[in-house]
């Protein structure tokens, strides 16, 4: 089973590189699964119905969310949906709207258990990551499922590492998403699970991490307020793609995957 996963997908132009690419690389991999993590795509912060039904329209089969899933208040009845494709981390407290696992499939019945999980190092104190991830792999491991790939939406790369040596041997992936930066990490763990520390950015490289610059600089240099907008240019597509072997759940590769949008 292939399964490209892709990084945050920032605002419009993170749209339009999702839209342009992922039919082109599902036709040149042999891709048999997409998901990707959809919580910056309406405006940079956040996700609205729209903006996740445009993604899901790009032969995209689920997408994850992390600290902006709240932004929209829009997206609560979405997310409580029956069937619903976007997640939430799952390590929010209990009562909070939507889910943080699925389990989606190939055309041909072969499934794939996906955990969505945010770190709590300089982030919101939230229920235990791991404990959660626990808790999730223990249902889809009820309900048969053999490989399974978990998003860590998280700030710090230790915390992204933990999660990997963690899980290492009992998942498929282990994927960080949240700095939109990506790293040059990726490996098959030891156990068998493959990890990188981020996958990177669908958005404008000519930016500080999708924001205007000059946004950003202001914001630095000044330290007050300043409302953000994306950034239009260098618009590239980032995220991993893993082999997995479905008999075992075991990744046997995983590659870093960087297209860049035409101008």
């Amino acid at each position: 089973m292939k399964v490209l996963f892709l990084g945050d997908v920032f605002g419009k132009p993170g749209r339009l590189a999702v839209s342009h690419f992922v039919p082109k690389l599902i036709a040149a991999h042999g891709i048999d699964l997409v998901v990707a993590n959809s919580e910056n795509s309406a405006g940079g912060a956040g996700v609205t119905p729209e903006s996740a039904d445009e993604l899901l329209a790009c032969e995209v089969d689920l997408l994850t969310g992390g600290n902006h899933i709240w932004s929209k208040r829009e997206l609560v009845p979405y997310l409580e949906k029956p069937g619903s494709r976007q997640l939430r981390p799952a390590n929010y407290p209990p009562g909070s709207p939507g889910r943080g696992r699925a389990v989606i499939q190939t055309p041909d019945g072969r499934r794939l258990g996906v955990i969505n999980l945010e770190g709590r190092v300089f982030m919101k104190t939230l229920d235990d990551p791991f404990r959660a991830a626990e808790e999730e792999l223990a249902a889809l491991k009820k309900e048969g499922v053999t490989a399974v790939l978990v998003d860590m939406h998280c700030e710090a790369t230790s915390e992204k590492n933990a999660m990997g040596h963690f899980l290492d041997g009992r998942v498929s992936a282990v994927l960080g998403t949240h700095t939109h930066v990506q790293t040059a990490d990726e490996r098959v763990l030891p156990g068998g699970t493959a990890f990188i520390t981020d996958v990177g950015m669908c958005g404008p490289w000519d930016s500080v991490i999708g924001v205007k610059k000059d946004l950003v600089l202001q914001r630095f240099l000044t330290q007050r307020p300043v409302g953000f907008e994306p950034a239009r240019r260098e618009t590239y597509l980032q995220g991993a793609l893993v082999d997995i072997d479905e008999a075992s759940g075991k990744a046997r590769s995983i590659v870093r995957v960087q297209e860049r949008l035409p101008d």
